[in-house]
């Protein structure tokens, strides 16, 4: 099984109404629900592990996620409300708004001893669960027991708007990749955590940590990975007409993750083992996964008919 951990929201996206005025429409998000979402709907058995509401955004969540064959058996559901993100696009980027204090998220706690990571492949870890101090401590405690059997796969997916401490959460995303054997951002990402050092620099000091895989993705300028042993491997994206590209760098992690378990290259050592055509496949199929996600609006992966896998 490939699990997910972290954020499950509702996304309040930007559309237009009858008369032309803005409005926004509510949709199932939340980065890691939506690599969740989206490993689940390409055919690998996944489950998402954190915080669901029972109120009626939270039921929404539920449903959308059992709908795309997520397993919630290990999530927690409470009774705090969910967590709202209003999305604006400005120069084709994402911005959000978060309204995210005393939510399901917020309050999830990981229950030690319930995961039979025995059988868990790998483990993605990511997003705005990591900026505060109580889903910090409990993805570190998870990640302490997965490592052990599970390949760990981390996205920073940075939201410097809820970001209160620079230099604390800088220290603290460092420390989640020093855990990670996959780790993949966003340039706008790499530019928040690092600047402006060259993306082979710090790549090359990421694998002389530990970890086997780093990816950059650089939307219409495609993805660029560096591999210890399959050195680097840049892969266009698609051309297509973009509706927006909310959920596109989540489709990316999911597909990539769910290509490298087709591939039977998922664990640990075998991923550190990936040859330069294998991984050059796995990316090449993760763009065009995202770039169909950004053709329709809100966080959409896409299915395993969609985008075969042979």
């Amino acid at each position: 099984m490939l699990i997910s951990c972290g954020d499950a929201l509702i996304d309040f996206v930007p559309t237009r109404n009858a008369d032309g005025r803005e409005a926004v429409m509510p949709a199932v998000g939340g980065s890691c629900l939506n690599v969740a979402i989206g490993m689940a709907r390409l055919g690998a058995p996944t489950g998402f592990v954190g915080g669901i509401s029972t109120d009626m955004f939270g039921r929404m969540i539920a449903d959308h996620a059992t709908a795309s064959n997520v397993e919630l058996a290990l999530a927690t559901c409470s009774d705090h409300q969910t967590t709202l993100a209003f999305v604006r696009i400005v120069a084709g980027e994402s911005h959000y708004a978060f309204y995210d204090a005393e939510t399901a998220t917020r309050n999830w706690t990981y229950r030690r001893g319930s995961i039979p990571f025995a059988n868990v492949e790998a483990l993605h870890v990511g997003s705005t669960t990591l900026v505060n101090d109580q889903g910090a401590a409990e993805t570190k405690a998870l990640i302490a027991d997965a490592r052990t059997s599970s390949t760990i796969s981390f996205d920073p997916n940075c939201r410097p708007n809820l970001v209160k401490d620079k230099p604390a959460y800088l220290a603290r995303m460092a420390e989640f990749a020093s855990t990670a054997d996959l780790i993949k951002m966003s340039d706008v990402d790499f530019s928040y955590l690092f600047g402006d050092e060259p993306y082979h620099e710090r790549a090359s000091a990421l694998l002389g940590q530990g970890t086997s895989l780093v990816v950059i993705t650089r939307g219409s300028n495609g993805a660029i990975a560096w591999h210890a042993g399959a050195g680097q491997i840049e892969v266009a994206a698609p051309r297509i007409d973009v509706a927006d590209t909310i959920g596109a760098g989540d489709s990316f992690q999911a597909a990539l993750l769910f290509a490298l378990h087709k591939q039977t290259r998922l664990a640990r050592q075998r991923l550190k083992d990936i040859g330069a055509d294998e991984l050059r496949r796995a990316l090449s199929f993760a763009a065009n996964c995202a770039g169909l996600t950004c053709t329709r609006p809100g966080a959409d992966p896409p299915w395993s008919h969609e985008m075969g896998w042979s």
